[in-house]
């Protein structure tokens, strides 16, 4: 016992020791919080307080189901494997999978990546004659994953007006295809299994008193579904373990919702906050201006984090005449990190928006620098794997319309708009899916299309009792994919990623638990489900989805939902040592040595949209926290003059955050100015000045004496600081067109208005 415990300091173990009872840990950025999830698992076990088999732990990302799975496997001498370990879509699927009859859904349903889905609806408009100017899908499909994500049903959603009423009619229209073609979305697998879950009390009341224990990371990022799902498994007795840190909520934009934390601690009515602000990350300046910016939101559950490692260095603060500058001045900041041993990997260059990363990467491609851009473009995500993960769903589902589009005629086999046109028509008129169409197909058409499904249905016969890698292989050979590839010039990388399928289908059935030369298409899924029954006092017989993937489904079924739910996970592994480019959202959750925030501007971060959003000024802020507190050692912050974005010069004013950080933290490195003489103090030193001298230094700086330029930075005594952006007119006639931000651009007389320089101190 005192070795699980003997590495926490007080507040991790008392988080770590807490009675049966609903908790509410807020734990900052870099307090261990994935140490104090693992430990209480490990503890409650050890504990004799629950089995492995009664614990239910809810992560957002198969990174970090995995990682605890590892930390818990090297505690204890158990088998994690079985374990309600995963992401909510990962429970939920493993769910539906043993309950799919009373979820209405058929034993092979398979599941849509956003890509997927956003083809599906693209097809559905495309079928209807349905304007998709009018109605973008992309808009559509935000629509209903966002009515899905609050528990709303197309006859739920209020249909305000006929634009709205269209998308609710259209959101019905997609749950139909879906339904007849055996797929779902993230949003729908959520969503099922809540709606199951409600209907069922048998069902319900089974794994309530099944999972005594629930455990939540990340917390913060839950949205109103996640959140009533969670309620749902756990009842009136579940004790809930909610991990997270309100000032690290950052994907309002993906429906998360902050206040779940504030309603959890008053839903469950918790006794036992605890604040986990011992910070193992980063050194003391960078903690210190974390806690001053994060200080000006309101609604905090409130914490301050501290260290022991002492204040570091402090943060350097770059002013730029443009972002050309900026990037270079980047470039020899990195050079000299390099210089001085610290590896390329543990350097971060962060930015609010991925159309900053343009300037930044000719400048390091320039430099020679190798750098990588993370969050590119992964692996299940390829066109070519896209392709190949399409074949195999046939093989498992031919009824999956989107996979059936995507490679009837690729590689090309001779079926054109027409032919595809025609098969749709029928498919509608027969109400079935378009591979049983086939067959109602005429003609030429008929033929080729005939052709396409005669090269399923062998492919399936050829491979009925081969292991999974095996059924790849040949999948790829008879599809045509690779002969494609190997004639394409640039093939080489796609035919070599075709390839890491194969090697990726032998690692997961292995990792899984399916013996090696299991075949993929068989498998003991139905036996095991019948034989996994209970039946209730009531006479109700439930289906556990306590076992495994491996005895519930085949390896092919388990591989195609490991795809889906993968795609987006993984990063694509790069050897070469290089400098980390990522948006500040891509870096929640990471740490390096050294971290440069860029563009610290206003419109840009803050970015402008903030101003229209209600509550977006604190999740900018929130994001400002998170990009500061990735920093281990050393942390550059800059900003531009000017900045040329979407093919626009912007003329620029700095960030508000960076007022808002302490004076003492700062360092500043700009060649020409060492500290702005405006920021902190100058509303201040106007406002205490005599009014004779104000009157004085209005008059020396009222344009009649100074001439005046575009991008100069001025001050006003009622809007503050602000860019010039261009003047019109001259002598005393001159006017100005100024961005001050957060007031918007103003149009001024330079002969009247009350302007002052913005010099150096």
């Amino acid at each position: 016992m005192q070795n699980l415990l003997h590495n926490l300091n007080p507040e991790q173990l008392a988080a770590v020791t807490l009675p049966a009872q609903s908790a509410l840990i807020l734990a900052g950025a870099g307090s261990g919080k994935t140490r104090v999830l693992t430990t209480r698992i490990a503890w409650l076990i050890q504990t004799g307080q629950v089995s492995p088999g009664g614990i239910l732990a809810v992560t957002f990302t198969n990174k970090a189901a995995k990682e605890m799975q590892a930390r818990l496997s090297a505690m204890l001498p158990i088998n994690t494997r079985g374990m309600w370990i995963g992401t909510f879509h990962g429970l939920c699927n493993r769910l539906l999978r043993a309950h799919y009859r009373d979820a209405a859904l058929p034993q092979t349903f398979q599941i849509l990546d956003s890509q997927d889905q956003l083809s599906a609806i693209k097809r559905l408009l495309k079928q209807n004659n349905i304007d998709d100017e009018k109605y973008p899908p992309r808009n559509l499909m935000y629509f209903i994953n966002s009515a899905k994500e609050q528990g709303l049903r197309p006859h739920e959603v209020d249909a305000y007006d006929d634009f709205n009423r269209k998308f609710v009619q259209l959101y019905e229209m997609y749950e139909q295809q879906c339904q007849r073609e055996g797929v779902v979305d993230f949003a729908e697998l959520l969503l099922r299994t809540y709606e199951l879950l409600s209907r069922n009390q048998p069902l319900r009341e089974h794994y309530q008193r099944r999972f005594s224990h629930i455990l939540v990371d990340e917390f913060q990022d839950t949205n109103d579904l996640q959140y009533k799902w969670l309620k749902l498994m756990a009842g009136q007795h579940g004790a809930v373990f909610a991990v997270g840190d309100d000032d690290q909520s950052i994907y309002a934009f993906r429906g998360a919702n902050v206040g779940n934390m504030m309603a959890f601690e008053r839903d469950y009515n918790v006794q036992n906050l605890i604040k986990l602000e011992q910070n193992y990350r980063s050194h003391g300046h960078i903690l210190d201006s974390a806690n001053c910016l994060i200080a000006h939101n309101s609604k905090r559950l409130g914490k301050n984090l501290r260290t022991d490692a002492g204040h570091g260095e402090p943060l350097r603060v770059y002013e730029a005449s443009s972002d050309l500058q900026e990037a270079q001045w980047i470039i020899e900041e990195t050079k000299s990190l390099i210089g001085e041993g610290m590896s390329r990997s543990e350097i971060a260059i962060l930015y609010r928006s991925n159309a900053q990363s343009r300037v930044i990467e000719h400048a390091l491609f320039t430099a020679g620098i190798p750098y990588r851009v993370y969050g590119g473009q992964r692996f299940f995500e390829r066109a070519e794997i896209k392709h190949a993960i399409a074949y195999l769903q046939l093989m498992d589902n031919p009824h999956n319309d989107s996979a059936f589009l995507r490679v009837v005629n690729f590689p090309t086999r001779g079926i054109g708009a027409r032919s595809l046109e025609q098969l749709q028509d029928a498919a509608r008129q027969y109400g079935i899916s378009l591979y049983a169409a086939v067959a109602y197909v005429a003609g030429k058409a008929g033929t080729s299309l005939g052709g396409f499904v005669k090269l399923i249905e062998s492919a399936r016969f050829e491979t009925q009792n081969l292991p999974l890698q095996e059924m790849v292989k040949v999948v790829l050979e008879r599809s045509g994919l690779m002969m494609h590839y190997q004639s394409d010039k640039d093939g080489a990388d796609r035919i070599e990623n075709l390839e890491q399928l194969v090697s990726a289908a032998m690692l997961f059935v292995s990792e899984e638990g399916f013996g090696i030369d299991t075949p993929a298409l068989a498998g003991p899924k139905a036996q095991a489900v019948a034989g996994a029954g209970i039946t209730t006092a009531d006479g109700v017989e439930i289906v556990d989805a306590d076992a495994p993937l491996h005895t519930v489904m085949s390896p092919l079924s388990a591989f195609l939902s490991h795809a889906s739910l993968e795609a987006g996970d993984n990063q694509a592994q790069v050897g070469q040592d290089a400098l980390q480019l990522m948006t500040v959202h891509s870096a929640k959750g990471l740490e390096f040595d050294a971290v440069f925030i860029t563009g610290l501007e206003e419109g840009l971060f803050p970015h402008e949209n903030s101003q229209q959003e209600q509550g977006g000024l604190e999740e900018e802020r929130r994001l400002m926290y998170v990009a500061i507190t990735r920093a281990k050692k050393r942390l550059y912050l800059s900003f531009s003059q000017t900045r040329m974005l979407h093919g626009q010069t912007r003329y620029n004013m700095k960030s508000r955050f960076l007022d808002e950080l302490p004076d003492e933290c700062l360092k500043w490195l700009s060649p020409q100015v060492q500290h702005r003489w405006f920021g902190h103090t100058a509303k201040a030193a106007w406002d205490d000045a005599p009014q004779a001298g104000a009157n004085a230094i209005a008059q020396q700086f009222s344009g009649k004496d100074i001439g005046w330029k575009a991008g100069e930075t001025v001050f006003h005594q009622k809007f503050g600081e602000g860019v010039i952006v261009n003047i019109e007119g001259g002598g005393g006639n001159a006017r100005a067109h100024i961005n001050f931000g957060r007031h918007g651009m103003k149009l001024l007389d330079l002969g009247v208005a009350k302007l002052q320089k913005v010099t150096n101190a």
